[in-house]
């Protein structure tokens, strides 16, 4: 018997899946949110000041994984995408959007965090590593600053934690002994955190490995794809609103106006655009703003053809002279007379743009032009895994196949759109 999963379902699964596996952090992140709305009415400028991304990103995580999977709930009797069987293109983008959306929470750890390099560096996958925890200062000010502070380093990752050693082994006495990779060290009791008479010991499992630096393979590609999608959107709007504007103007006017357009678009895509991308991030520097507008501003060109050939053919029909004749706007030719007859050309061709965008992205990282060192990137952690190839398969593995299944799904995603729109094209 064939298993049918529907869309909703495999949702709701997911968010339960996740909330159970980081149910603690949850709950300090919701006891965090309500010490900050306490903060917030007693002083508004201080909870103003401690407001930070890293804070909201983990506020609305939370509040996200626990609304969703009700709202889901409510809203699945009413049809629509939500009813429809799961397939792979479906799960991967899901799981893809989980990553976007719940980063702080799946991932756990910072992905920038490292410690400890000669234990936990190139770890293999399903590595376990032993964590010493050591004494912190004990803070009896019932300050509500101070409280809420406490709480902060407790649940926003940091690239660094003082409070933590990792280890290989540890023996108790008068003085606590830790061990790393055969070498001894010793530390006062008074530093180290006990629990039951014996120093406290937890255990890390490294899901899929580490890399030269120590740290989490999983957790950089959690928000890699933070990365990889936020670029490919950003950039497929800028692609959207240029394709948009510039083919409707050339096909609306003609004339100079079209023939100019149009050998511009021509050049443009005769010429390799990779060379004038590197060649654009090289003089003005690659950060992740200017990498999603160099790739929005390279790939309107498919776009402007599509809907410029629209244009010239509906713009002699009745129904568009008789919208201008009766006084409307340009905009309002384009959103009302164009854009619902050239819907589904667009949209099919946006996706598969978005597709596209994640590529250049991921190679424009490989080749150390992407979104600099500040995010971690698909392609910048194969470039990297290239050096450790035969003694750490899994740092060039993951990141490539999580970059082949998402290409995969997003165009797989743009075919089934365009048989949607188009019944008797057959995949």
């Amino acid at each position: 018997m064939k298993l049918r999963i529907k869309i909703w379902q495999f949702i709701i699964a997911i968010c339960t899946v996740v909330f159970i596996l980081r149910v603690s952090e949850i709950f300090y992140s919701i006891e965090l949110l309500l010490k900050y709305l306490k903060l917030f009415f007693t002083d508004v400028s201080l909870a103003a000041g401690q407001l930070n991304f890293s804070l909201l990103d983990n506020f609305f995580s939370t509040a996200l994984i626990i609304l969703i999977p009700f709202y889901i709930y409510f809203k699945k009797n009413q049809g629509g995408i939500l009813n429809k069987e799961l397939n792979f293109t479906a799960a991967a983008l899901l799981l893809l959007l989980t990553f976007f959306v719940f980063a702080p929470i799946v991932s756990g750890t910072n992905p920038d965090f490292e410690r400890d390099l000669s234990v936990t560096k190139l770890l293999p996958p399903f590595s376990k590593v032993k964590i010493l925890h050591l004494a912190e200062e004990r803070k009896t000010s019932s300050d509500q600053l101070s409280q809420f502070l406490e709480l902060k380093n407790k649940v926003v990752k940091r690239s660094y934690n003082e409070n933590i050693i990792f280890v290989d082994s540890v023996q108790n006495g008068n003085v606590v002994t830790y061990f790393q990779r055969g070498r001894a060290f010793h530390l006062p009791a008074a530093k180290v955190k006990y629990a039951e008479g014996k120093p406290f010991v937890t255990e890390k499992i490294f899901l899929l490995g580490t890399d030269e630096l120590g740290r989490d393979i999983f957790s950089r590609l959690v928000y890699g794809a933070r990365v990889s999608l936020f670029v490919g959107l950003g950039a497929v709007m800028i692609t959207m609103v240029l394709g948009l504007a510039l083919g409707f103007l050339a096909g609306f006017f003609g004339g100079w106006v079209d023939s100019s357009l149009s050998r511009f678009t021509d050049m443009l895509l005769a010429f390799p655009m990779i060379f004038l991308v590197i060649l654009i991030l090289a003089l003005f520097g690659n950060s992740l703003v200017s990498v999603i507008v160099v790739l929005g501003f390279s790939g309107w060109m498919s776009l402007f053809k599509i809907v410029r050939g629209e244009v010239i053919a509906m713009k002699d029909k009745e129904y568009f002279v008789t919208a201008k004749m009766i006084g409307l706007s340009k905009y309002k030719l384009l959103t009302k007379e164009v854009l619902p007859v050239i819907t589904a050309s667009v949209v099919v061709n946006l996706v598969f743009q978005y597709g596209n965008v994640i590529l250049a992205e991921a190679a424009l990282s490989f080749l150390g032009l992407g979104t600099g060192g500040s995010y971690p990137s698909w392609g910048q952690m194969i470039e990297t895994g290239q050096s450790y190839l035969t003694s750490a398969w899994w740092m060039i593995f993951f990141p490539g196949i999580t970059l082949f299944i998402t290409l995969f799904a997003a165009n797989n995603f743009g075919r089934e759109i365009n048989t949607y729109f188009n019944p008797r094209i057959k995949n």
